[in-house]
């Protein structure tokens, strides 16, 4: 059985084919987490009129779903 070697001037990177997240991903990662957290504590603290008070208690699922894009950005963090 023959074994093949890997040259150890090959960076993790070039052996597995996962480059790293440019450097932009992360702030946005944890942008959309806040930004997300933040719409739903606006949306309670003003007690329903504000974020957009036209969508009541919608604002809630928009503001969980802002956060889970950020979350769902996670999975792809190297």
């Amino acid at each position: 059985m023959a074994r093949t070697r890997v040259r150890p001037e090959l960076r993790t990177e070039e052996r597995t084919g996962d480059a790293p997240n440019p450097v932009w991903f992360k702030p946005v990662m944890f942008g959309f987490m806040l930004v997300g957290l933040a719409w739903i504590i606006v949306f309670y603290v003003s007690q329903g009129t504000l974020p957009i008070p036209d969508l009541q208690s919608w604002n809630i699922l928009i503001g969980f779903g802002i956060a889970f894009i950020g979350f769902l950005m996670t999975t792809r963090w190297r």
